[in-house]
């Protein structure tokens, strides 16, 4: 009788889980945060990284100023001002905003993107991160087309001030206004880009701002000799001008081949900026 309860006991003992027993868990997910950031993540995070850059020194503030106080300027002093013309008309304002935009707002905003980070050594150090030279373009592209939306959208302080409130200088024509801040917009879009490839092939701000100012400008400034120039000559400098083409937009017409031009130099000098800087890896 002993003997069979303690073969039964043992049989228990045998048979029960042992509860010092751990179970092995399964294997974990991997985690997102591991995971690779996508192209548009990365290119948001530099484009927000630009844009804090912009303000966190005095380019926004000198750039915005200078331009809105120019572009003011030219409106209301002068034999040719606004007071004169006695017409409700932002005319004056489109025959500036296209120098200012050449000539102060592109090379500001785009002479440190790429010069200065070659010659702090940060280029290297961002670019080490996991993201693609394309990503760094477009990144920085769009951080400084940010700051000059900044300021167009400033500069609608004036017809917003003289026809709407607190003033109401007239009836004002708003078509030729949208129609030449598309023009604006659309030769930002190019002036942008250029400035972006000549600061990507120097070290050196101060001389990207003045490649990038003598190039624009230069380019507006064709518009001028065009009617002093006949026939094919005239014609090629006409199709080459920023002036030429962006000046129907001021006059409230659309010019589809102009918004053609503009974004095919925007392009352009992109894939420009992007072989720029992805030659560094063969020097």
């Amino acid at each position: 009788m002993s003997a069979i309860m303690t073969t039964e006991t043992n049989t228990d003992l045998l048979e029960a889980p042992d509860s010092t027993h751990t179970s092995v868990p399964a294997p974990a997910t991997p985690s997102r945060a591991l995971t690779k950031p996508s192209f548009f993540a990365n290119v948001v995070t530099i484009a927000g990284r630009e844009v804090r850059s912009y303000f966190d020194s005095l380019t926004a503030y000198v750039v915005i100023g200078i331009t809105l106080l120019a572009v003011g300027g030219w409106m209301f002093a002068g034999d040719a001002s606004f007071w004169k013309t006695d017409r409700a008309t932002m005319v004056r304002m489109f025959e500036m905003l296209p120098w200012m935009i050449t000539g102060i707002v592109a090379p500001g905003v785009t002479m440190r993107s790429i010069a200065e980070e070659k010659r702090s050594g940060t280029l290297e150090l961002l670019i080490t991160l996991p993201v693609r030279d394309s990503e760094v373009i477009l990144g920085k592209y769009i951080g400084a087309m940010s700051l000059v939306l900044v300021l167009l959208v400033g500069s609608l302080l004036y017809p917003v001030a003289m026809f709407v409130w607190p003033w109401k200088l007239g009836v004002l024509d708003w078509g030729p206004v949208w129609s030449g801040y598309l023009g604006a917009l659309l030769l930002s879009f190019a002036s942008v880009s250029v400035g972006l490839f000549f600061s990507s092939i120097t070290e050196n701000q101060i001389v990207a701002f003045f490649i990038t100012s003598f190039s624009l400008v230069g380019l507006t400034a064709l518009g001028w000799a065009v009617e002093s120039i006949p026939g094919w000559g005239g014609d090629v400098l006409a199709f080459v001008s920023f002036l030429t083409r962006f000046q129907p937009f001021a006059r409230g017409q659309i010019d589809i081949r102009a918004v053609v031009y503009f974004l095919s130099i925007a392009i352009i000098f992109l894939v420009a900026s992007f072989r720029s800087l992805e030659s560094r890896k063969w020097s």
